[in-house]
């Protein structure tokens, strides 16, 4: 597959605190694949919210920059003894996607919702690759796309 130079969009992360040992290597994919494609570092916005939940809130206030032609979120819940984990992630996801219909900008879901903590070490840098940089390839897609229709 064959990327788009990311050369000339500006992208912002918005990164969870919670689960900072997952969500510091999606982290660290998502920016190092926006900078490989590349995206120039004063165009890499990067803002910590205090969990998932609030990456929809993070994106909403980040797209009020209109200069930002995709935002990528970043986060990590991880499934436990009660319903919060359903809630959570139904949340996250609907939001996320309520608000790159809001602001008619890419909002890239790169919340990783697992059983369990391997299961997430394994999206974060492990055995299954790192989901923040497959995130950052989409984000990079989008605008691209975005541009292309504008």
């Amino acid at each position: 597959m064959e990327i788009t130079s990311a050369t000339t969009y500006r992208f912002g992360i918005v990164v969870s605190q919670w689960n900072s040992a997952i969500t510091g290597p999606l982290l660290d994919g998502a920016y190092d694949a926006l900078k490989k494609h590349g995206a120039k570092e004063e165009n890499i916005t990067i803002v910590q919210v205090p969990g998932s939940y609030e990456l929809t809130s993070g994106a909403d206030i980040m797209l009020r920059d209109s200069g930002i032609d995709a935002v990528i979120c970043l986060g990590c819940v991880i499934q436990g003894e009660t319903k919060h984990f359903d809630y959570i992630c139904s949340a996250v996801a609907h939001g996320i996607t309520h608000v790159a219909l809001k602001h008619n900008k890419p909002v890239i879901f790169g919340v990783l919702t697992t059983d369990n903590l391997q299961q997430a070490l394994d999206r974060a840098g492990g055995r299954h690759g790192n989901k923040g940089e497959e995130a950052a390839v989409t984000a990079i897609q989008m605008a691209a796309l975005s541009a292309r229709i504008k």
